[in-house]
């Protein structure tokens, strides 16, 4: 059943990541993040988190976070307990509800042609870079894509954390995740890929499926399992 519901290629099992997207009111971003690092713990004890980043760069008062199951039903037994959870109804919800805007959340699945994977230390930014693709799915741009991608690992400055194709949310949309040791760095070797024949080659024929391309700074959480 899964398998019908999916868009294009994707890991041969049932695991999927939600992504949540947090607008906090500018007032209240810092009680927010203190509100996180103090009580998540109790979240935790529910199901894997992934990351949590404030946006520090391309977007304001913003909080992301990529959580991780097994399958839909997992996922809804997880919400089932948590709506069971006096704790992190009382201690978390209820304050932090008070701080949030806006919510918004998306189901993404790993492409198959990657893993997760994480920074070589602690301290480092990501980057989180949101791809709007032509409609067609992975049959259509995926291989083109996956060039481009693969041609910014090669240059060595960048290190990929992960790349999402959403299910449920905007479709034909692709979530990268990248980590670098600073923001210098990062801009240091951005220049450095844009003069390389093999990267403009590669992101050349990518970009004739590209819709739009909107591109976060972000800084983890204290609690973040990816620092």
């Amino acid at each position: 059943v899964l398998a019908s519901l999916a868009t294009g290629p994707r890991q041969n099992n049932g695991i999927f990541y939600e992504i949540r997207t947090y607008d906090i009111k500018p007032s209240r971003m810092k009680e927010f993040v203190e509100l996180v690092n103090k009580y998540f713990h109790l979240r935790t004890a529910h199901s894997e988190l992934v990351g949590f980043w404030t946006v520090e760069l391309g977007a304001m008062n913003k909080a992301v976070h990529v959580w991780k199951y097994d399958n839909f039903a997992h996922r809804a037994a997880v919400r089932k307990a948590l709506a069971n959870d006096k704790d992190w109804q009382g201690k978390f919800i209820s304050p932090a509800l008070t701080c949030i805007e806006k919510q918004h959340n998306e189901v993404a699945y790993l492409v198959p042609w990657c893993q997760l994977g994480k920074p070589s230390k602690e301290g480092g930014v990501y980057e989180w870079v949101t791809f709007q693709m032509k409609p067609g799915g992975p049959a259509l741009w995926g291989e083109s894509f996956q060039a481009a991608i693969n041609a910014h690992i090669n240059t060595g400055y960048t290190k990929l954390i992960g790349v999402f194709h959403t299910e449920y949310g905007l479709l034909n949309t692709v979530h990268v995740i990248w980590w670098n040791e600073s923001p210098d760095h990062r801009a240091a070797g951005r220049h450095s890929a844009h003069e390389d024949a093999r990267v403009v080659a590669a992101v050349r024929d990518s970009v004739r499926f590209l819709e739009s391309q909107h591109n976060m700074l972000m800084i983890p959480v204290a609690c973040s399992p990816l620092k």
